[in-house]
């Protein structure tokens, strides 16, 4: 058994989760974690809602709220939709809780220690009317290099050029249209430069592995080319105090969310332990101080720089391990990543998701209206691992039409509808032909094939081995055609074509579990099988450990061990199958020009 840990990008608070955001943490996530558990592994799976940062106050402000208050909501609507997508977090949680606030101090206080927090003075931009801090990405201007009139204060999207806030001609505020002041303060930096042979050395070692995707291990070791020290605290109300003299009474000075949200892995999984009491408190460290330990981080590319950059680089200037040593923090020796899992962006209708210009489909709307193993299916057969890939109403309809209900679906309909019919139990083989042999051997090899898929993150490749097996069955079925077996000299043969059939039902339905853990349990039904197969997430409602001031929150949390393990389970001859109801739902057409008027969108163009 292997210690694995499953760290879950932190969706950032400030509305609803569209699914270009589960396409790329939610649901690869989940797949790899449901076939750990499976396989035998003790998985903690962990993440939260985000919470810091100037983005938040704006948003806030604008709708009327305190930053708590709209926090609140936005992190029980996220919360609510991953536990509907049935994301099946050990403890999904927040960045505003006490105990978060203490392991990020902790964190910082080490690496302070450690000489690897340099204070430096920093032109800033400043909204005149606030006060604060105005962040690259909310500043718009003129691209100097190219003449894009909306080129951001990070980068121009029409050039691709990296820039700064100062470099743009006639900046402004996309928040209310006001030239930024731009000011000289003082703040810590992260020492990068001085870790940077650490994290040299610790890429070299994952890209010797062979194990990363190409384009993340390509971008990570770009990254390091022109490495610079990075700001780690910011002029801002709304986050964080930092923890040293003359810092701590400071209202506007409070640590950034780059440094304080990628620590949320480990807060989350000090949170978990602390939760579980009766001695387990500082069970977190089986999972981030085992030097066997393994850890996964799951994103999106927008944030391969946080997780194979920033967090590393935290975690050795905690561990010492930098250019200029140190002792190692209180954390114990912090394992870095064994892989940033990020997949590329998911599309829509061909236009990258934005929010703010309304090319979005969120996650909610979705499960309102369609069975969750759909979009699961559909973000898991069409992923962005390596490469963009495009959500379309069409496409989705036809995915889960043909393959989902016609496929899958149809081999389980009929194998129970023969079964119930012919026999009412599931009925016991006679002599097996080579063709049974064939499939149960084919279907058997499958446990390997698709779990190798999935260990190795090749999810798109492990359902589509899945789905070939699945395919395969419904083969089976047209070459035996049990369905003309009606004689009583024939009814033998009739059981153990059946019996094979179910045989193969049960074992994909295992398979294919860790994708479609919804139906998992209607398959394991519809087969004469009890209770629930794949275990589920929920929230709880929890109190914060150290302030009793908080309000109570919800978190998400689970407890999986009766999760089925990763391999052939003998059909149990004898079970009861009655007729079933379809698992699948078959969508209508009409669904897609239903989606796309509610859009906006008509012949592929908005309206």
């Amino acid at each position: 058994m292997t210690h694995v840990l499953t760290s879950v990008a932190w969706p950032y608070a400030n509305g609803p989760r569209h699914i270009g955001h589960v396409a790329g943490f939610g649901v690869p996530s989940d797949v790899f974690s449901r076939y750990m558990r499976m396989a035998g592994h003790d998985v903690l799976m962990v993440s939260g809602s985000d919470e810091h940062g100037t983005p938040i106050l704006v948003q806030a402000d604008k709708a009327g709220m305190t930053p708590q208050e709209f926090i609140d909501v936005n992190h029980r609507l996220i919360a609510e939709d991953l536990v509907a997508l049935g994301v099946s977090y050990d403890l999904y949680t927040r960045t505003t809780t006490a105990n978060h606030h203490q392991v990020v101090q902790q964190m910082f206080l080490a690496c302070y220690a450690n000489g690897y927090m340099v204070e430096q003075t920093q032109l800033v931009a400043i909204s005149p009317s606030t006060g604060r801090t105005l962040p690259d990405r909310f500043i718009e201007g003129t691209c100097p290099i190219c003449g894009y009139a909306e080129a951001r204060g990070d980068q121009c999207d029409n050039c691709g050029n990296q820039l700064d806030p100062t470099d743009l001609i006639e900046p402004h505020s996309k928040i209310n249209g006001e030239t930024p002041e731009f000011k000289d303060t003082q703040h810590f930096f992260l020492d990068l430069p001085a870790l940077a042979e650490a994290l040299g050395e610790w890429l070299d070692g994952r890209e010797a592995s062979g194990l990363w995707r190409p384009n993340v291990i390509r971008f990570s070791t770009n990254i390091l080319q022109e490495i610079r020290p990075r700001a780690m605290t910011r002029d801002i109300d709304w986050g964080i105090t930092v923890p040293l003299p003359g810092w701590a009474e400071h209202p506007t000075k409070k640590l950034y969310v780059w440094f304080d949200a990628v620590i949320g892995y480990l807060s989350a999984s000090v949170e978990w332990a602390r939760r579980l009491g009766d001695g387990h408190e500082e069970r977190w460290r089986d999972w981030w101080n085992d030097p066997e330990a393994l850890s996964y981080y799951f994103m999106g590319k927008d944030n391969i720089t946080f997780h194979s950059q920033i967090w590393p680089a935290e975690m050795l200037a905690h561990n010492g391990e930098g250019s200029r040593g140190g002792e190692q923090g209180p954390f114990g020796h912090l394992n870095l990543p064994t892989e940033v899992v990020s997949s590329e962006f998911l599309t829509m209708e061909g236009k990258q998701f934005s929010t703010s210009r309304s090319i979005v489909i969120y996650v909610r709307d979705v499960l309102d209206r369609y069975q969750p193993d759909a979009l699961r299916y559909f973000l898991s057969a069409a992923a962005p691992e390596t490469h963009d890939s495009d959500f379309s109403w069409p496409e989705f309809l036809k995915r889960t039409n043909t393959e989902l209900v016609a496929g899958w679906g149809n081999l389980v309909n009929r194998t129970a509808s023969m079964i119930a019919k012919n026999f009412g139990q599931v009925p016991a083989a006679g002599e097996l032909e080579d063709v049974d042999r064939a499939l149960l051997e084919q279907v058997r090899a499958g446990f390997g094939a698709v779990g190798g898929l999935i260990g190795a993150h090749k999810q798109k490749a492990g359902l589509a081995e899945a789905m070939r097996l699945v395919g395969e069955a419904n083969a089976y079925v047209s070459t035996t055609e049990p369905f003309k077996l009606k004689g009583e000299d024939q009814r033998e043969r009739l059981g153990t074509v059946l019996h094979v059939l179910a045989q193969a039902v049960v074992d994909l339905n295992t398979i294919l579990s860790p994708y479609l853990p919804h139906s998992s349990t209607a398959v394991h039904h519809a087969l004469g099988g009890e209770g629930i197969f794949q275990p589920m997430p929920q929230i709880q409602e929890v109190s914060d450990l150290d302030d009793p001031s908080i309000g109570d929150y919800p978190v998400i949390t689970g407890d999986y061990t009766s999760a089925p393990r990763w391999e052939h389970r003998p059909v149990t001859v004898g079970a009861p199958v009655a007729k079933p109801s379809p698992i699948f739902t078959k969508l209508d057409p009409s669904v897609v020009e239903e989606e796309r008027a509610r859009l906006g969108l008509v012949d592929g163009a908005g309206v």
